[in-house]
């Protein structure tokens, strides 16, 4: 599944895994949320509710790009630099190219969405333009 990550009109795709816990979590999206710093690593957000957890939590060591979930506080995690290994996460995806966005803010103030539901899209804007162009 694609998603998109909107912070002020900045936006980062990324491929969520076929895991129970990343279904679980498209399945709560369009949310809104505060990613912040932790640990000069990653951007973090406590979700309002739990995953499913019913995967395996056999951890790994994340990788910038890898958006992951924390089973024991509940919270999101956006990993724009590589970590060490925790036995606590579950893989969700992984994001589609550079992740400079998320390492150059404290504190980003995003929409997280299917990349299906996002309205607003280049696409559907330059095809609004053509269609306006036409009348």
């Amino acid at each position: 599944m694609k998603i998109r990550i909107n912070n002020n009109d900045t936006f980062i795709t990324a491929n969520l895994n076929e895991s129970e816990t990343a279904k679980s979590f498209a399945s709560m999206l369009p949310i809104n949320i505060n990613l912040d710093d932790y640990g000069q690593t990653s951007k973090i957000s406590k979700l309002e509710e739990r995953l499913d957890e019913n995967d395996s939590i056999d951890g790994f060591a994340p990788k910038a790009g890898d958006i992951v979930y924390f089973a024991p506080l509940g919270n999101i995690a956006f990993f724009y630099k590589n970590s060490e290994f925790s036995d606590s996460l579950i893989k969700l995806g992984e994001i589609d190219g550079d992740v400079k966005a998320l390492r150059d803010v404290e504190r980003i103030k995003a929409r997280i969405e299917l990349a299906e539901q996002a309205p607003n899209s280049l696409l559907s804007k330059l095809k609004n333009k053509e269609l306006q162009e036409d009348e």
